[in-house]
């Protein structure tokens, strides 16, 4: 007969009245009412009678969360299952802060943009060595191919440009319905340049999406919560890359198999019509349009923070890429396996490691985000570069051990970008980063490329572009502020408070 203070806070019902006051204490009457003061419920009544000997306790509620609901009402059914005194606030699967019914319908419509925009974002990167087989392209224009399609990146900063002039929501439904839908067209290819061009359209577009999906949750989720939020989008974001990656099986169906993981893009478009529907604006953004309606002016991006942030991506860039880009090349030439081995490889290493997103973003919250930099950075490029070195066994330890730190490190990493930008700019300047940090990419696909093309062996090419991650690390610890358990507002004094978020 104790109010609840876990997943949500309740508070005692007068059903008489209809008015509802906090309950600290026990109720004289043998019955008691509580409804949600906060949490995340759409609807919520939980009755208590004491029956003699017995007490008899009923709970009805409602929760929203779009497309991943199924998980987490579960959980949450668990959670309100346990007595008053037996259950806890800070359950391994919740956020650090109590989220309300918006939030969490927010984290479900984000979660499944994830799916769709690092779908599109990993195709051409799992797909283009199939490609280049079919089109009789070398290891030199493999990588050409891969830069082509990073400097794409040109068709992303408009979304992001107008993000912050037309809103969050505008862009991101108008991308979720792009970036599939042209990413598509690559399953028509006839040309190798042809594909490249394709991609280097719909990915960039893709990319934009989980630059305005990281926006959205940075502006919307409580300031103890926002590294954790945006370590769900990455496990999210995980899976729809898994889509593409479990579906390479069909590249071993002839010459032309990997045309058909192309034609899977279209599913998303799904996604794109849930996010037509439901998806509300950011209340910073609104606020911040009201303030310019108002005749304040559009506050200038900080170059400092700017420079700071964008050398970091930059650098992390250089080895990232590439690591990424070619190995499924790595495992195919070098290591003799299938499409079905290497899809067994992505899944057995880096299913596992993803739960190092989820730890990492509690971390990050909790003891702060320099230091988890500053440690997993390092530690997960050697690891990474170790399993491009070795076969067997250690190359499956190695790739699965480096991929679950770096997961640690990434809620960290990605965090900052929209927390040192004002809500103004906060989207352009995220955008301006991103280009910049493909432009690192391109470097390291380049010179990684023309390494392997010159007889190196991968593990010694990574090696020297590993470089570059042990140096943003090493600049982000000594320049990066703190920034964990501070409100935006209190990061970005341009902006004004704005009402229940913090």
């Amino acid at each position: 007969m104790q109010p609840r203070n876990d997943v949500l806070l309740e508070t005692e019902a007068d059903d008489a009245s209809g008015h509802h006051e906090v309950a600290d204490a026990p109720h004289p009457l043998n019955q008691r009412v509580f409804v949600q003061a906060e949490g995340p419920f759409v609807e919520y009544r939980r009755t208590v009678g004491a029956n003699g000997e017995s007490v008899d306790e009923e709970i009805t509620y409602r929760l929203d969360i779009p497309w991943f609901g199924w998980l987490f009402r579960r959980l949450i059914h668990r959670q309100l299952m346990r007595s008053v005194l037996e259950s806890s606030r800070h359950s391994w699967w919740s956020p650090p802060d109590r989220l309300d019914s918006r939030q969490v319908l927010l984290l479900g419509l984000l979660a499944a943009a994830s799916l769709s925009a690092t779908f599109t974002n990993t195709l051409f990167t799992q797909t283009s060595t199939f490609a280049a087989d079919t089109f009789g392209v070398d290891q030199s224009g493999l990588g050409r191919g891969g830069v082509a399609v990073r400097l794409g990146i040109v068709f992303a900063l408009p979304f992001t440009i107008f993000a912050d002039r037309v809103g969050r929501r505008k862009m991101l439904v108008a991308a979720s319905w792009l970036a599939p839908t042209i990413c598509a067209l690559g399953a028509l290819a006839p040309t190798f340049p042809i594909l490249v061009a394709t991609q280097a359209v719909g990915r960039p577009i893709g990319i934009a999406m989980a630059v305005l999906i990281g926006i959205v949750v940075t502006e919307e989720m409580p300031r103890n919560s926002r590294a954790y939020a945006l370590s769900l989008m990455a496990l999210s974001g995980g899976l729809g890359a898994s889509v593409a990656v479990g579906n390479l099986w069909l590249a071993d169906l002839g010459d032309n198999g990997w045309r058909l993981i192309y034609v899977l893009a279209l599913v998303w478009l799904i996604v794109a019509f849930s996010l037509t529907r439901r998806l509300p604006e950011t209340r910073r953004f609104e606020a911040t349009q009201d303030r310019i309606s108002a005749g304040s002016t559009q506050p200038r991006i900080r170059w400092r923070r700017f420079l700071l942030i964008a050398s970091v991506a930059v650098l992390a860039n250089v080895f990232v890429a590439p690591a990424s880009y070619f190995q499924n090349n790595y495992l195919e030439d070098v290591r003799g396996l299938s499409g079905f081995g290497i899809t067994l490889f992505t899944f057995g290493t880096a299913t596992p490691a993803s739960v190092g997103l989820l730890v990492g973003g509690r971390l990050a919250d909790s003891i702060g985000r320099r230091q988890l930099l500053a440690i997993c950075l390092p530690t997960s490029s050697l690891l990474l570069v170790w399993s491009f070195s070795v076969g067997g066994p250690m190359m499956w330890l190695t790739a699965l051990v480096g991929g679950f730190v770096a997961g640690l490190a990434y809620p960290a990493f990605i965090v900052y970008r929209g927390e040192l930008f004002p809500t103004g700019n906060r989207s352009r300047a995220n955008g301006f980063v991103t280009a910049l940090s493909l432009a690192g990419s391109s470097a390291g696909l380049l010179l990684v490329g023309e390494l392997v093309s010159q007889n190196w062996s991968y593990g010694t090419a990574m090696m020297v572009v590993a470089t570059g991650q042990i140096l943003a690390a090493l600049i982000a610890f000594c320049f990066y502020p703190e920034t964990a358990h501070m409100d935006l507002e209190s990061l970005n004094p341009e902006d004004q408070t704005v009402a229940g978020l913090v």
